[in-house]
């Protein structure tokens, strides 16, 4: 992922970083930390512990272990001010340590990334909110890398599509208004999807909101359309729902199947990548004292090995780290070569970064013989088998009995699911009958607790059942002829229709050199992607779904649309959600036509892309 002139992310992290420890600083004295357990991960991006050390914490806790010990006069609390569970939760330790010390302690709260009524209410009734001091952290995006941002909501998911709590695009929006106040209005706010409309219509009103708060006339001529900043993307993951069910076919994509990423770091066992460099098993008696199952290892940039790797087809990792060993053998036999002491002094200079790129690839290698031990093994081949066919478009009923087999096998219960979500989103449903089926042999298989599992997919439309009689059918809600505007969408995705207009399935792909981001799933190209490309890669799609006909038109053609043109009437047929391209026009003409003379039109811009729901790795690498 290569640095870009767009978002500085690490000014981001700074901010964070200083506004944590002002947080802490004006807390005197030692404390100890009581942390949210989901918070320590994305804290941990941008400040580490020996800093938190350096200002006073002595000891850190996690809120949901309820182990806070009495060490520390003052004691900290970090956590999230929208869920009532941690609100409570920390209300009941509070009274607990005032009851059973014997010092009088100082407690302080601390709520990401804001203080709501609910935990003012909930702290008020619990009869502790006079004896605290209440602070926020206004943490919103947090920088996975150089050009990846995460809300770390981890309930977005849930909260957007079962529970239909918007708390979520709310975030999203107070998180993108810093952005737009550093560095200009996103000139055209592009989106997909009727949460994605809903996020454009509260960054509009918060626009309006800041205009009105602003006192002074430099301060109103500060919106302005950024320079920086060519367009704002937002999909909403609901318009594509296929692609989060499917296997994730590159290396990264893959590690996070099996081993799960959080936070850019994984937790593998030590029989498979060992023990960390320098760390070795230490012995009592002459017998080896139990080591620890598993360490976190770090996946990010940093590691320009993991770098190279992490987007590719893991079809070709083999080869490539095979080439690289190659390479650093050869590297590192140069020092038999050294002539003169320069020669040597240079090579022990690099020996430092040959041993950490060698620590490195044995990581990534070993890494690697576990994932080709889960890829090579029947199961994993039949459940991919089973996807591929389900999204080419072949009668979905022809899956059953290898679904029915697969159950029969024992395979885990998400596995099951995704599979059969996945047959009921691309075609529309299941047949009653066989939706009727499955849930009496999930049921009977995985235990009847997954009851509430079955009745929650369905909740959010992943598992229903068919009413057409047609296997392809699925309705349409009828297009709206928005424009600029907000086309009405369709109110279902229509898989079938879009296989061919927006070209999903690529028969050929060259997973060395990949020309098409279908070789991220080895043949299916994630429609949200293809959304993208329908604004900012306009004629390389045209020319895959269109052909030659497309290929020999004049570039300019299609260079000068903007917005989703000439993709709105497919998307408002045959893709569920609004449709809509909102153009921010700045407060003040006069001082945006000096801006655009003094930063001039050839400076390169960047565009960014909302995924509102969430994403997968594979989306970002494609």
């Amino acid at each position: 992922m290569a640095p870009h002139p767009g978002i500085d992310t690490e000014s981001i992290k700074d901010e964070l970083r200083k506004d944590l420890l002002n947080l802490l600083e004006g807390v005197r004295g030692k404390k100890n930390l009581v942390f949210e357990q989901s918070l320590a991960g994305p804290i941990g991006l941008f400040v580490k512990f020996s800093t938190l050390q350096d200002y006073g914490v002595d000891k850190v806790f996690f809120l949901e272990n309820d182990n806070v010990d009495t060490s520390q006069k003052n004691v900290v609390f970090l956590a999230g001010g929208e869920k009532a569970s941690q609100c409570i939760a920390i209300a009941e330790q509070i009274k607990r340590l005032q009851q059973s010390s014997s010092i009088e302690h100082e407690f302080s709260v601390i709520w990401v990334p804001r203080r709501t009524l609910v935990s003012n209410k909930i702290l008020e009734e619990a009869g502790v909110l006079g004896d605290i001091s209440v602070e926020e952290l206004p943490m919103h995006f947090v920088p996975l890398d150089q050009d990846v941002l995460s809300l770390a909501c981890d309930d977005a998911f849930g909260d957007l599509y079962l529970r239909k709590d918007p708390t979520s695009i709310f975030l999203a929006a107070k998180a993108l208004m810093p952005i737009q106040k550093k560095y200009g209005l996103f000139p055209r706010i592009i989106g997909k999807g009727d949460n994605a409309r809903r996020l454009m219509e509260l960054l509009l009103r918060m626009r309006s909101e800041a205009a009105a708060e602003e006192s002074t006339a430099a301060s109103r001529l500060g919106m302005m359309p950024s320079a920086t900043i060519e367009s704002l993307i937002i999909i909403d993951r609901e318009v594509d729902m296929v692609t989060p069910l499917l296997t994730q076919l590159t290396y990264e994509g893959l590690i996070d199947e099996i081993f799960g990423i959080k936070n850019n770091q994984a937790e593998i066992e030590t029989s498979i990548i060992g023990q960390a460099p320098g760390q070795q098993p230490k012995t009592q008696s002459g017998a080896p004292q139990q080591q620890s199952l598993k360490r976190k290892i770090q996946l990010d940039s940093s590691d320009k090995l993991y770098d190279q790797l992490r987007d590719a087809n893991f079809a070709i990792v083999a080869p490539l780290l095979n080439k690289i060993a190659r390479r650093l053998a050869g590297e590192y036999e140069s020092r038999h070569t050294a002539n003169s002491p320069s020669e040597l002094r240079d090579f022990v200079n690099k020996l430092p970064g040959y041993q950490a790129e060698q620590q490195s690839l044995k990581t990534h290698t070993n890494l690697t013989e576990k994932i080709l031990e889960h890829t090579q093994a029947e199961i994993f081949n039949r459940v991919l088998e089973v996807q591929q066919n389900l999204v080419s478009g072949i009668d979905p009923t022809s899956q059953h009995e290898k679904m029915e087999e697969l159950i029969a096998r024992d395979v885990p219960p998400t596995t099951i699911l995704r599979l059969l979500c996945l047959e009921s989103t691309v075609s529309g449903g299941l047949r009653l009958k066989d939706l009727d089926s499955f849930k009496r042999q999930i049921l009977h298989a995985y235990g009847y607790q997954h009851v509430l599992t079955l009745h929650n997919l369905e909740k959010m439309g992943l598992l229903t059942a068919r009413t057409a009689a047609n296997p392809f059918y699925i309705p349409v809600g009828g297009s709206s002829s928005g424009g600029a505007g907000a086309g009405g969408g369709s109110k279902i995705t229509n898989y079938a229709a879009l296989r061919k207009s927006m070209r999903l399935i690529v028969d050929e792909v060259n997973e060395q050199d990949p020309n098409d981001i279908a070789y991220v799933y080895s043949g299916y190209a994630p429609l949200s992607v293809r959304l993208v490309q329908a604004v900012v890669q306009k004629q390389h799609l045209l020319t895959l779904t269109r052909g030659l006909s497309a290929a020999t038109d004049p570039p300019q053609q299609h260079a000068n649309s903007q917005g989703w043109a000439p993709f709105e009437d497919i998307l408002d047929g045959s893709v569920r959600g609004a449709t809509f391209v909102k153009t921010q026009k700045p407060d003040s003409e006069a001082a945006a036509k000096s801006r655009h003379i003094l930063t001039g039109s050839g400076k390169e811009k960047v565009v960014v892309v909302m995924f509102l729901g969430g994403v997968t790795r594979t989306e970002v690498a494609a």
